[in-house]
Protein backbone atom coordinates (compact mmCIF):
# COMPACT_ATOMS: atom_id res chain seq x y z
CA UNK A 1 0.00 0.00 0.00
CA UNK A 2 0.79 3.60 -0.83
CA UNK A 3 0.52 6.73 1.70
CA UNK A 4 0.87 9.96 1.18
CA UNK A 5 2.17 13.49 2.94
CA UNK A 6 2.86 17.02 1.67
CA UNK A 7 6.49 17.59 1.71
CA UNK A 8 7.14 21.72 1.97
CA UNK A 9 11.03 22.00 1.98
CA UNK A 10 13.75 24.69 0.33
CA UNK A 11 17.01 23.64 -0.68
CA UNK A 12 20.41 25.88 -0.56
CA UNK A 13 23.85 25.59 -1.37
CA UNK A 14 26.50 25.03 1.19
CA UNK A 15 29.99 25.56 1.05
CA UNK A 16 32.72 23.91 3.85
CA UNK A 17 31.44 26.34 6.56
CA UNK A 18 28.22 23.76 7.13
CA UNK A 19 25.20 25.13 8.62
CA UNK A 20 25.06 28.45 10.63
CA UNK A 21 23.79 28.56 13.70
CA UNK A 22 19.82 28.91 13.84
CA UNK A 23 19.09 29.35 17.56
CA UNK A 24 18.39 32.52 16.75
CA UNK A 25 15.21 31.66 14.59
CA UNK A 26 12.25 33.40 15.76
CA UNK A 27 10.10 29.96 17.83
CA UNK A 28 13.26 28.00 18.03
CA UNK A 29 13.76 27.09 21.37
CA UNK A 30 16.30 24.44 20.57
CA UNK A 31 18.66 22.46 17.38
CA UNK A 32 18.84 18.94 18.37
CA UNK A 33 21.82 16.86 16.70
CA UNK A 34 20.31 13.82 15.36
CA UNK A 35 23.33 12.49 13.61
CA UNK A 36 24.33 11.36 10.24
CA UNK A 37 22.07 9.36 8.35
CA UNK A 38 23.86 7.58 5.09
CA UNK A 39 21.17 7.33 2.11
CA UNK A 40 21.06 4.96 -1.25
CA UNK A 41 18.70 6.62 -3.66
CA UNK A 42 18.46 5.22 -7.81
CA UNK A 43 16.30 7.46 -9.61
CA UNK A 44 14.27 5.67 -12.32
CA UNK A 45 13.05 7.53 -15.81
CA UNK A 46 12.07 6.82 -18.97
CA UNK A 47 15.27 6.84 -21.43
CA UNK A 48 13.89 10.46 -22.60
CA UNK A 49 14.06 11.60 -18.84
CA UNK A 50 9.92 11.48 -19.27
CA UNK A 51 9.27 12.52 -15.63
CA UNK A 52 12.13 14.74 -15.02
CA UNK A 53 10.41 17.01 -17.40
CA UNK A 54 7.13 17.54 -16.02
CA UNK A 55 9.36 17.81 -12.43
CA UNK A 56 7.87 14.73 -11.16
CA UNK A 57 10.67 12.07 -9.33
CA UNK A 58 10.75 8.42 -8.55
CA UNK A 59 13.64 6.66 -6.48
CA UNK A 60 14.06 3.67 -4.88
CA UNK A 61 16.07 4.69 -1.40
CA UNK A 62 17.81 2.48 1.49
CA UNK A 63 19.08 3.85 4.90
CA UNK A 64 17.86 6.66 7.13
CA UNK A 65 13.80 6.49 8.58
CA UNK A 66 11.88 5.81 5.06
CA UNK A 67 13.53 3.44 3.47
CA UNK A 68 11.34 2.12 0.34
CA UNK A 69 9.99 4.05 -2.80
CA UNK A 70 9.16 7.43 -3.40
CA UNK A 71 7.00 9.08 -6.08
CA UNK A 72 7.04 12.76 -5.73
CA UNK A 73 4.39 15.27 -7.61
CA UNK A 74 5.15 18.99 -8.17
CA UNK A 75 2.13 20.75 -6.30
CA UNK A 76 3.85 24.33 -6.01
CA UNK A 77 6.71 26.53 -5.44
CA UNK A 78 8.88 24.05 -2.79
CA UNK A 79 5.98 22.37 -1.89
CA UNK A 80 5.80 18.54 -3.29
CA UNK A 81 3.12 15.52 -2.17
CA UNK A 82 5.36 12.11 -1.93
CA UNK A 83 3.77 9.09 -2.20
CA UNK A 84 5.59 6.39 -0.55
CA UNK A 85 5.25 2.66 -1.09
CA UNK A 86 6.97 -0.07 0.72
CA UNK A 87 10.62 -1.09 0.00
CA UNK A 88 10.82 -3.69 -2.98
CA UNK A 89 13.00 -4.59 -6.12
CA UNK A 90 10.64 -3.29 -8.71
CA UNK A 91 8.71 -0.52 -9.09
CA UNK A 92 5.06 -0.91 -7.00
CA UNK A 93 2.05 -1.10 -9.20
CA UNK A 94 0.78 0.90 -7.02
CA UNK A 95 3.30 4.14 -8.36
CA UNK A 96 3.34 3.19 -11.35
CA UNK A 97 -0.01 3.51 -12.42
CA UNK A 98 0.16 7.27 -11.07
CA UNK A 99 2.91 7.96 -13.27
CA UNK A 100 1.05 6.06 -16.86
CA UNK A 101 -0.17 8.83 -18.26
CA UNK A 102 3.44 10.59 -18.40
CA UNK A 103 5.18 6.74 -19.14
CA UNK A 104 2.73 5.34 -21.71
CA UNK A 105 4.05 2.58 -22.71
CA UNK A 106 7.58 3.83 -22.17
CA UNK A 107 10.13 1.28 -20.42
CA UNK A 108 11.44 2.96 -16.74
CA UNK A 109 15.16 2.23 -16.23
CA UNK A 110 17.40 3.56 -13.10
CA UNK A 111 19.09 6.52 -14.55
CA UNK A 112 21.09 8.16 -11.76
CA UNK A 113 22.28 7.08 -8.47
CA UNK A 114 22.60 9.07 -5.19
CA UNK A 115 24.41 8.76 -2.17
CA UNK A 116 24.17 10.99 0.41
CA UNK A 117 25.47 11.36 3.91
CA UNK A 118 23.07 13.38 5.87
CA UNK A 119 23.71 15.40 9.10
CA UNK A 120 20.29 15.75 10.66
CA UNK A 121 19.21 18.85 13.08
CA UNK A 122 15.33 19.14 14.60
CA UNK A 123 14.41 22.80 15.36
CA UNK A 124 12.09 21.98 18.31
CA UNK A 125 10.22 24.92 20.44
CA UNK A 126 9.91 25.28 24.06
CA UNK A 127 7.20 22.36 24.21
CA UNK A 128 9.85 20.23 22.29
CA UNK A 129 7.54 20.31 19.45
CA UNK A 130 9.60 19.74 15.66
CA UNK A 131 9.06 22.84 13.71
CA UNK A 132 11.40 21.78 10.82
CA UNK A 133 13.97 18.98 9.91
CA UNK A 134 17.24 20.57 8.48
CA UNK A 135 20.39 18.45 6.88
CA UNK A 136 23.49 19.22 5.38
CA UNK A 137 23.50 16.66 2.58
CA UNK A 138 26.72 15.60 1.09
CA UNK A 139 25.78 14.37 -2.24
CA UNK A 140 28.20 12.42 -4.55
CA UNK A 141 25.78 11.58 -7.86
CA UNK A 142 26.13 9.21 -10.75
CA UNK A 143 24.99 8.71 -13.87
CA UNK A 144 24.09 4.79 -14.66
CA UNK A 145 25.43 3.27 -17.57
CA UNK A 146 27.89 6.08 -18.27
CA UNK A 147 30.04 6.51 -15.15
CA UNK A 148 29.62 10.46 -15.39
CA UNK A 149 29.71 11.59 -11.82
CA UNK A 150 29.22 14.72 -9.46
CA UNK A 151 29.52 15.52 -6.39
CA UNK A 152 28.41 18.63 -4.19
CA UNK A 153 27.30 19.89 -1.08
CA UNK A 154 23.79 21.50 0.24
CA UNK A 155 21.09 22.32 2.71
CA UNK A 156 17.49 20.50 3.07
CA UNK A 157 15.02 22.33 5.23
CA UNK A 158 11.77 20.44 5.68
CA UNK A 159 8.84 22.00 7.19
CA UNK A 160 7.23 20.06 10.23
CA UNK A 161 4.15 18.13 9.41
CA UNK A 162 1.34 20.98 10.15
CA UNK A 163 3.97 23.55 10.21
CA UNK A 164 3.17 27.16 9.46
CA UNK A 165 5.22 27.78 5.67
CA UNK A 166 5.79 31.02 7.23
CA UNK A 167 8.15 29.70 9.82
CA UNK A 168 10.89 28.58 6.44
CA UNK A 169 10.94 32.33 5.82
CA UNK A 170 12.21 33.44 8.85
CA UNK A 171 15.09 30.13 8.55
CA UNK A 172 15.48 31.84 4.88
CA UNK A 173 15.94 34.79 6.21
CA UNK A 174 18.73 33.69 8.74
CA UNK A 175 20.38 31.41 6.49
CA UNK A 176 20.60 34.47 3.57
CA UNK A 177 21.84 36.48 6.38
CA UNK A 178 24.84 33.98 7.01
CA UNK A 179 25.92 33.82 2.84
CA UNK A 180 23.89 30.94 2.34
CA UNK A 181 21.76 31.17 -1.13
CA UNK A 182 19.33 29.38 -2.34
CA UNK A 183 19.66 26.72 -4.76
CA UNK A 184 19.67 26.77 -8.23
CA UNK A 185 18.57 23.44 -8.39
CA UNK A 186 14.88 22.21 -8.13
CA UNK A 187 15.79 19.06 -6.86
CA UNK A 188 18.82 16.46 -6.18
CA UNK A 189 18.02 14.92 -9.15
CA UNK A 190 17.70 17.99 -11.72
CA UNK A 191 20.73 18.94 -10.50
CA UNK A 192 22.14 15.47 -11.21
CA UNK A 193 20.70 14.88 -14.36
CA UNK A 194 22.62 18.49 -15.17
CA UNK A 195 25.99 17.54 -13.79
CA UNK A 196 26.42 14.30 -15.31
CA UNK A 197 24.93 14.69 -18.68
CA UNK A 198 27.14 13.42 -21.49
CA UNK A 199 26.82 16.70 -23.37
CA UNK A 200 26.58 19.73 -21.09
CA UNK A 201 24.46 22.66 -22.13
CA UNK A 202 26.62 25.73 -22.32
CA UNK A 203 25.99 27.98 -19.22
CA UNK A 204 24.38 31.30 -20.29
CA UNK A 205 22.62 33.87 -18.56
CA UNK A 206 19.30 33.54 -16.92
CA UNK A 207 16.30 34.42 -18.33
CA UNK A 208 12.92 34.30 -17.26
CA UNK A 209 10.89 32.08 -19.28
CA UNK A 210 8.64 33.79 -21.32
CA UNK A 211 5.46 31.67 -23.86
CA UNK A 212 5.62 32.05 -27.23
CA UNK A 213 3.64 35.12 -28.88
CA UNK A 214 0.51 34.19 -29.88
CA UNK A 215 0.29 36.16 -33.70
CA UNK A 216 -2.50 34.32 -35.26
CA UNK A 217 -5.96 32.79 -34.94
CA UNK A 218 -4.06 29.01 -34.86
CA UNK A 219 -2.17 30.38 -32.15
CA UNK A 220 -4.64 30.77 -29.89
CA UNK A 221 -6.66 27.81 -30.34
CA UNK A 222 -3.31 25.59 -30.34
CA UNK A 223 -2.24 27.08 -27.40
CA UNK A 224 -6.19 26.53 -25.76
CA UNK A 225 -5.81 22.92 -27.25
CA UNK A 226 -2.74 22.55 -25.72
CA UNK A 227 -3.49 23.40 -22.10
CA UNK A 228 -6.11 20.91 -22.39
CA UNK A 229 -4.31 18.17 -23.59
CA UNK A 230 -2.09 19.00 -20.79
CA UNK A 231 -4.20 19.26 -17.81
CA UNK A 232 -5.79 15.79 -18.89
CA UNK A 233 -2.89 14.48 -18.41
CA UNK A 234 -1.71 16.47 -14.92
CA UNK A 235 -5.03 15.53 -14.05
CA UNK A 236 -4.63 11.69 -14.28
CA UNK A 237 -2.88 10.77 -11.17
CA UNK A 238 -5.28 12.98 -8.76
CA UNK A 239 -7.85 10.93 -10.68
CA UNK A 240 -5.87 7.40 -9.90
CA UNK A 241 -6.20 8.76 -6.21
CA UNK A 242 -9.89 9.76 -6.25
CA UNK A 243 -8.83 13.51 -4.89
CA UNK A 244 -11.46 15.88 -4.36
CA UNK A 245 -12.78 17.13 -7.88
CA UNK A 246 -10.39 15.58 -9.79
CA UNK A 247 -12.55 13.58 -12.25
CA UNK A 248 -14.65 16.55 -12.59
CA UNK A 249 -11.64 18.77 -13.60
CA UNK A 250 -10.28 15.83 -15.88
CA UNK A 251 -13.94 15.83 -17.88
CA UNK A 252 -14.21 19.49 -18.14
CA UNK A 253 -11.04 19.78 -20.21
CA UNK A 254 -11.82 16.84 -22.14
CA UNK A 255 -14.86 19.15 -22.83
CA UNK A 256 -13.27 21.91 -23.40
CA UNK A 257 -10.90 20.64 -25.95
CA UNK A 258 -14.04 18.71 -27.97
CA UNK A 259 -15.85 22.68 -27.60
CA UNK A 260 -12.58 23.87 -29.18
CA UNK A 261 -12.90 21.53 -32.57
CA UNK A 262 -15.97 22.93 -32.55
CA UNK A 263 -16.22 26.48 -32.27
CA UNK A 264 -13.08 26.94 -33.91
CA UNK A 265 -13.92 24.48 -36.99
CA UNK A 266 -12.68 27.20 -39.47
CA UNK A 267 -9.10 26.76 -37.94
CA UNK A 268 -8.54 23.73 -37.00
CA UNK A 269 -9.62 20.70 -39.65
CA UNK A 270 -12.89 18.70 -38.59
CA UNK A 271 -11.82 15.87 -40.21
CA UNK A 272 -9.57 15.43 -38.27
CA UNK A 273 -10.74 16.73 -35.15
CA UNK A 274 -14.11 14.77 -35.20
CA UNK A 275 -12.67 11.34 -34.37
CA UNK A 276 -10.84 12.76 -31.68
CA UNK A 277 -13.47 14.06 -30.54
CA UNK A 278 -15.47 11.01 -30.84
CA UNK A 279 -12.83 9.43 -28.24
CA UNK A 280 -12.83 12.74 -25.87
CA UNK A 281 -16.74 12.29 -25.64
CA UNK A 282 -16.02 8.03 -24.53
CA UNK A 283 -13.39 9.50 -22.38
CA UNK A 284 -15.61 12.36 -20.88
CA UNK A 285 -18.59 9.40 -20.63
CA UNK A 286 -17.05 7.62 -18.41
CA UNK A 287 -15.69 9.53 -16.28
CA UNK A 288 -19.40 10.83 -15.75
CA UNK A 289 -20.53 7.57 -14.89
CA UNK A 290 -19.70 8.35 -10.42
CA UNK A 291 -19.85 12.00 -11.20
CA UNK A 292 -23.56 12.28 -12.26
CA UNK A 293 -24.54 9.97 -9.38
CA UNK A 294 -22.13 12.61 -6.60
CA UNK A 295 -24.09 15.45 -7.89
CA UNK A 296 -27.16 14.13 -7.80
CA UNK A 297 -26.90 12.25 -4.37
CA UNK A 298 -25.06 15.27 -2.85
CA UNK A 299 -28.27 17.06 -3.99
CA UNK A 300 -31.00 15.00 -2.48
CA UNK A 301 -28.66 14.40 1.01
CA UNK A 302 -28.94 18.50 0.92
CA UNK A 303 -32.46 18.98 0.61
CA UNK A 304 -32.90 15.86 3.26
CA UNK A 305 -30.85 18.12 5.53
CA UNK A 306 -32.85 21.09 4.79
CA UNK A 307 -36.44 19.37 5.53
CA UNK A 308 -38.11 19.76 8.93
CA UNK A 309 -38.35 16.30 11.18
CA UNK A 310 -41.81 16.53 10.80
CA UNK A 311 -41.78 15.76 7.11
CA UNK A 312 -39.44 12.90 7.06
CA UNK A 313 -41.34 9.91 7.32
CA UNK A 314 -39.69 6.07 6.42
CA UNK A 315 -36.24 5.01 6.41
CA UNK A 316 -35.53 7.91 3.44
CA UNK A 317 -31.94 8.26 4.39
CA UNK A 318 -30.88 4.67 4.66
CA UNK A 319 -32.97 3.92 0.88
CA UNK A 320 -31.42 7.24 -0.75
CA UNK A 321 -27.83 5.34 0.53
CA UNK A 322 -28.95 2.10 -1.02
CA UNK A 323 -29.91 3.46 -3.95
CA UNK A 324 -27.17 5.97 -4.45
CA UNK A 325 -24.43 2.61 -3.72
CA UNK A 326 -26.56 0.47 -5.79
CA UNK A 327 -25.83 3.31 -8.75
CA UNK A 328 -22.65 3.45 -8.25
CA UNK A 329 -21.29 0.21 -7.43
CA UNK A 330 -17.95 -0.71 -9.41
CA UNK A 331 -17.38 2.63 -11.58
CA UNK A 332 -14.88 2.92 -9.48
CA UNK A 333 -13.32 -0.02 -10.83
CA UNK A 334 -14.50 0.32 -14.03
CA UNK A 335 -13.16 3.44 -14.28
CA UNK A 336 -9.21 2.70 -13.30
CA UNK A 337 -9.66 0.13 -16.18
CA UNK A 338 -10.33 2.84 -18.43
CA UNK A 339 -7.40 4.43 -17.46
CA UNK A 340 -4.80 1.79 -17.62
CA UNK A 341 -6.20 0.47 -21.16
CA UNK A 342 -5.18 0.50 -24.33
CA UNK A 343 -7.93 2.71 -25.52
CA UNK A 344 -7.15 5.90 -23.25
CA UNK A 345 -3.39 5.60 -24.02
CA UNK A 346 -3.97 5.64 -28.06
CA UNK A 347 -6.25 8.86 -27.09
CA UNK A 348 -3.43 10.54 -25.12
CA UNK A 349 -0.85 9.22 -27.63
CA UNK A 350 -3.63 10.69 -30.43
CA UNK A 351 -3.62 14.33 -28.52
CA UNK A 352 0.20 13.98 -28.23
CA UNK A 353 0.20 14.07 -31.87
CA UNK A 354 -2.77 16.89 -32.35
CA UNK A 355 -0.67 19.45 -30.46
CA UNK A 356 2.60 18.88 -32.31
CA UNK A 357 1.17 18.72 -35.57
CA UNK A 358 -2.23 20.56 -35.55
CA UNK A 359 -4.92 20.27 -38.39
CA UNK A 360 -4.63 23.87 -39.18
CA UNK A 361 -6.68 25.39 -42.03
CA UNK A 362 -6.11 28.68 -43.84
CA UNK A 363 -8.31 30.82 -41.40
CA UNK A 364 -5.68 29.92 -38.79
CA UNK A 365 -3.28 32.48 -39.99
CA UNK A 366 -5.53 35.11 -40.33
CA UNK A 367 -5.64 37.99 -37.12
CA UNK A 368 -7.08 36.16 -33.98
CA UNK A 369 -9.65 39.40 -33.63
CA UNK A 370 -11.31 38.84 -36.36
CA UNK A 371 -11.04 34.77 -36.85
CA UNK A 372 -11.85 33.85 -33.13
CA UNK A 373 -14.25 36.69 -32.48
CA UNK A 374 -16.63 35.61 -35.61
CA UNK A 375 -16.42 32.40 -33.67
CA UNK A 376 -17.17 33.34 -31.00
CA UNK A 377 -20.13 35.67 -32.10
CA UNK A 378 -21.85 32.85 -34.20
CA UNK A 379 -21.88 30.31 -31.36
CA UNK A 380 -23.38 33.07 -28.65
CA UNK A 381 -25.99 33.83 -32.04
CA UNK A 382 -26.95 30.21 -32.09
CA UNK A 383 -27.35 29.85 -28.14
CA UNK A 384 -29.60 33.19 -28.63
CA UNK A 385 -31.88 31.36 -30.83
CA UNK A 386 -32.46 28.17 -28.51
CA UNK A 387 -32.55 30.28 -25.49
CA UNK A 388 -35.60 32.38 -27.28
CA UNK A 389 -37.00 29.17 -28.60
CA UNK A 390 -36.84 27.99 -24.85
CA UNK A 391 -38.68 30.68 -23.61
CA UNK A 392 -41.43 30.53 -25.78
CA UNK A 393 -42.49 27.12 -24.86
CA UNK A 394 -45.03 26.79 -21.54
CA UNK A 395 -43.08 24.90 -18.82
CA UNK A 396 -43.10 21.48 -19.14
CA UNK A 397 -41.28 18.44 -20.85
CA UNK A 398 -40.59 20.42 -24.09
CA UNK A 399 -39.08 23.66 -22.01
CA UNK A 400 -37.04 21.32 -19.85
CA UNK A 401 -35.63 20.14 -22.93
CA UNK A 402 -35.26 22.99 -25.24
CA UNK A 403 -33.44 24.68 -21.51
CA UNK A 404 -30.95 21.73 -21.62
CA UNK A 405 -30.23 22.27 -24.88
CA UNK A 406 -29.32 26.16 -24.27
CA UNK A 407 -27.53 25.29 -21.46
CA UNK A 408 -24.91 22.67 -23.50
CA UNK A 409 -25.12 25.66 -25.95
CA UNK A 410 -24.08 28.59 -22.69
CA UNK A 411 -21.39 25.60 -21.64
CA UNK A 412 -20.27 25.81 -25.56
CA UNK A 413 -20.13 29.70 -25.28
CA UNK A 414 -18.18 29.90 -22.78
CA UNK A 415 -15.54 27.56 -23.77
CA UNK A 416 -15.06 29.39 -26.80
CA UNK A 417 -15.28 32.90 -24.72
CA UNK A 418 -12.30 31.72 -22.27
CA UNK A 419 -10.34 30.55 -25.36
CA UNK A 420 -10.98 33.56 -26.93
CA UNK A 421 -9.82 35.93 -23.93
CA UNK A 422 -6.21 36.81 -24.55
CA UNK A 423 -6.96 37.33 -28.15
CA UNK A 424 -10.26 39.41 -27.48
CA UNK A 425 -9.78 40.78 -24.21
CA UNK A 426 -12.32 42.52 -21.87
CA UNK A 427 -15.26 41.60 -24.65
CA UNK A 428 -14.67 37.90 -24.22
CA UNK A 429 -13.75 37.74 -20.12
CA UNK A 430 -17.19 39.75 -20.17
CA UNK A 431 -18.80 37.35 -21.94
CA UNK A 432 -17.08 34.48 -20.37
CA UNK A 433 -18.48 35.94 -16.89
CA UNK A 434 -22.15 36.10 -18.24
CA UNK A 435 -21.92 32.42 -19.98
CA UNK A 436 -20.90 30.84 -16.31
CA UNK A 437 -24.34 32.85 -14.77
CA UNK A 438 -26.21 31.74 -17.38
CA UNK A 439 -24.61 27.62 -16.95
CA UNK A 440 -24.71 28.00 -13.28
CA UNK A 441 -28.92 29.08 -13.47
CA UNK A 442 -29.34 26.66 -16.42
CA UNK A 443 -27.58 23.92 -14.79
CA UNK A 444 -29.33 24.25 -11.46
CA UNK A 445 -32.65 23.65 -13.43
CA UNK A 446 -31.16 20.84 -15.16
CA UNK A 447 -30.26 19.41 -11.59
CA UNK A 448 -33.94 19.31 -10.73
CA UNK A 449 -34.78 17.67 -13.95
CA UNK A 450 -32.66 14.83 -12.62
CA UNK A 451 -33.16 15.31 -8.90
CA UNK A 452 -37.04 14.74 -9.63
CA UNK A 453 -36.51 12.05 -12.35
CA UNK A 454 -34.52 10.57 -9.28
CA UNK A 455 -37.13 11.28 -6.70
CA UNK A 456 -39.89 9.59 -8.66
CA UNK A 457 -37.76 6.48 -8.70
CA UNK A 458 -37.30 6.47 -5.14
CA UNK A 459 -40.70 6.72 -4.26
CA UNK A 460 -41.50 3.79 -6.72
CA UNK A 461 -39.36 1.12 -5.15
CA UNK A 462 -40.17 3.04 -1.59
CA UNK A 463 -44.18 1.53 -2.35
CA UNK A 464 -43.05 -1.39 -3.51
CA UNK A 465 -40.86 -2.20 -0.25
CA UNK A 466 -44.19 -0.44 1.76
CA UNK A 467 -42.65 2.44 2.52
CA UNK A 468 -44.50 5.44 3.14
CA UNK A 469 -43.51 8.06 -0.29
CA UNK A 470 -44.60 11.16 1.39
CA UNK A 471 -41.14 12.30 1.84
CA UNK A 472 -40.42 11.97 -1.88
CA UNK A 473 -43.06 13.60 -2.88
CA UNK A 474 -42.76 16.75 -0.65
CA UNK A 475 -38.93 16.98 -1.85
CA UNK A 476 -40.39 16.72 -5.59
CA UNK A 477 -42.25 19.23 -4.87
CA UNK A 478 -39.85 22.29 -3.42
CA UNK A 479 -37.56 20.64 -6.76
CA UNK A 480 -40.56 21.73 -8.60
CA UNK A 481 -40.68 25.05 -7.14
CA UNK A 482 -37.12 25.33 -7.54
CA UNK A 483 -37.19 24.73 -11.03
CA UNK A 484 -39.82 27.46 -11.48
CA UNK A 485 -37.75 29.90 -10.00
CA UNK A 486 -34.90 29.21 -12.27
CA UNK A 487 -37.34 29.79 -15.14
CA UNK A 488 -39.03 33.04 -13.83
CA UNK A 489 -35.31 34.13 -13.53
CA UNK A 490 -33.91 33.40 -17.22
CA UNK A 491 -35.90 36.35 -19.07
CA UNK A 492 -34.66 38.83 -17.17
CA UNK A 493 -30.70 37.14 -16.70
CA UNK A 494 -31.22 36.66 -20.45
CA UNK A 495 -32.07 40.44 -21.15
CA UNK A 496 -29.05 41.55 -19.46
CA UNK A 497 -26.89 39.14 -21.01
CA UNK A 498 -27.48 40.61 -24.58
CA UNK A 499 -27.12 43.70 -23.20
CA UNK A 500 -23.64 43.59 -22.45
CA UNK A 501 -22.74 41.13 -24.98
CA UNK A 502 -20.35 43.22 -27.49
CA UNK A 503 -18.55 40.16 -28.70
Amino acid sequence: MADTKREIERKYESDESGLPDLTGVAGVAAVIDKGVAQLDATYYDTEDERLAASSITLRRRTGGSDAGWHLKFPVAADVRDEIHAPLSDTVPRSLTGLIRSRVRDNALLPLVRLRSERDVRHLVDTDGRLLAEVCVDAVRAERLGTGAAAQWTEIEVELADGGDPAFLDKIDKRLRKAGVQPSAAASKLARALAETALAPKKKRKKEKPTDPPLATAGDHVLAYLRAQRDAIVELDPAVRRDEYDSVHRMRVATRRMRSAFRSFRKVVDRTVTDPVGDELKWLAGELGVDRDQEVLTERLTAALDELPRTLLTGPVRTRLRTWSHARSGGSRRRLMAVLDGKRYLELLGTLDALVADPPLLKAAAGKPEKVIGKAVGKDFGKLSELVEQALGLPPGHDRDLALHEARKKAKRTRYSAEAAAPALGDPARSLLKSMKSLQNLLGDHQDSVMTREALRELARTAQSAGESSFTYGVLYGREERRAADDEAQLPGAWTEIKKRATV
